[in-house]
């Protein structure tokens, strides 16, 4: 989904022109406007949320486009929220607000923890999961598994803010698939973290939300009153029946506690979701979650603090009834999909 694309103009403003990946129109469109000094271009991102709907916005430059065997990958400086990280036509995380998305996956299961040593991360190969984790003085061990060596290392040389985390070395790299790597594994984990692609058709990852894959690989690697947290797509009044409504029904087949909670994220142009799960209750309050972060956490958070984590799973009325009435299971032959498309065509620029 997401292609690269300019068009020129002189100064009616009216040049366009389209760049097209999967063939489905996503991408970044290029408008020429007109200037008091004659002509300027123009570059947009632009990416298709769903068939009617499609959100854009202005870049400043495309830094970077390539393929892996398994992704397509784009950093882009855009305008409003600085470098962005786009793997396969969706944008994964934006500089101005990625620091969202990152709290919100990685505090909540590590503050409910009584005392996490031990992680284990699915995914993560931009390193910003790594480098929220360990900023917890309670923390010996990361190990982050990525499918996507290429990804890893475009993500080492362009997104410097988590270059100290990939030094720091508590961080063990596995380079593998993180279903193959945890069935081999024998350690067990107090916290085991799905900062996963989306589900998309085509894509690698949609196996790694199934039912088969909590119960059998999963929860086993999971020490005693240990916590598995996923990222579990947008989680909109609207959108949340794509993914998010049936990955939370799928957890609740295989632990016994279940919390979906959720937050803005601007450049997502969406609600975005995460779901916690253990066979241990979460039962703290907002002071408990607060004294834990000043114990726990070095340096400040800059969004999530114990009341912001407590109203964030609350969900609204229409979310939470149609959450509780889902009775869809998410198998590989039954696999609900985001809008979108997996690996495809390269970028292309016009």
């Amino acid at each position: 989904m997401g292609d690269i694309s300019y068009s020129n103009g002189t100064n009616n403003g009216n040049g366009n022109g389209n760049g097209n990946r999967n063939g489905n129109g996503n991408g970044v469109n290029g408008k020429a406007h007109s200037v008091l000094n004659g002509y300027r271009k123009s570059c947009w991102y632009e990416e298709e949320i769903e068939e009617n709907l499609r959100w854009s916005f202005a870049l400043n430059s495309i830094l970077h486009t390539g393929a892996t065997p398994y992704q397509d990958i784009a950093l882009l400086d855009t305008k409003p929220f600085g470098k962005a990280l786009v793997i396969d036509g969706k944008l994964q995380s934006a500089e101005t607000d990625e620091f969202i998305y990152h709290e919100c996956l990685v505090h909540p299961p590590l503050l409910h923890h009584p005392n996490p040593n031990s992680i284990f991360i699915m995914g993560g190969g931009e390193g910003s999961t790594a480098r929220e984790l360990l900023r917890h003085r309670t923390v010996e061990k990361v190990v982050m598994c990525d499918i996507d060596e290429e990804v890893v290392e475009f993500c080492k040389s362009y997104l410097i803010v988590n270059s100290e985390a990939f030094c720091d070395p508590r961080l063990e790299l596995i380079i593998n698939d993180a279903r193959a790597e945890l069935e081999h594994r024998e350690e067990q984990y107090d916290v085991i973290i799905g900062d996963l692609a989306d589900p998309i058709e085509g894509g690698p990852c949609y196996k790694l939300y199934t039912k088969s894959f909590y119960e059998l690989i999963v929860k086993p690697r999971l020490s005693k009153e240990g916590i598995f947290v996923t990222q579990a797509g947008p989680a909109g009044i609207f959108s949340h029946t794509e993914v998010f409504s049936c990955i939370y029904n799928t957890l609740r087949q295989v632990f016994k506690y279940v919390v979906p909670y959720s937050a803005h994220v601007p450049s997502y142009a969406d609600i975005w979701g995460w779901i916690m799960a253990s066979d241990t209750p979460f039962e703290l309050s907002a002071d408990e979650l607060d004294l834990r972060i000043k114990q726990r956490i070095k340096g400040e958070n800059r969004y999530l603090d114990g009341k912001t984590l407590s109203s964030a799973s609350t969900l609204s009325k229409a979310v939470r009834q149609s959450m509780d009435n889902e009775t869809h299971v998410y198998t590989e032959g039954t696999a609900r999909f985001i809008y979108g498309h997996g690996h495809g065509s390269a970028y292309k620029q016009n």
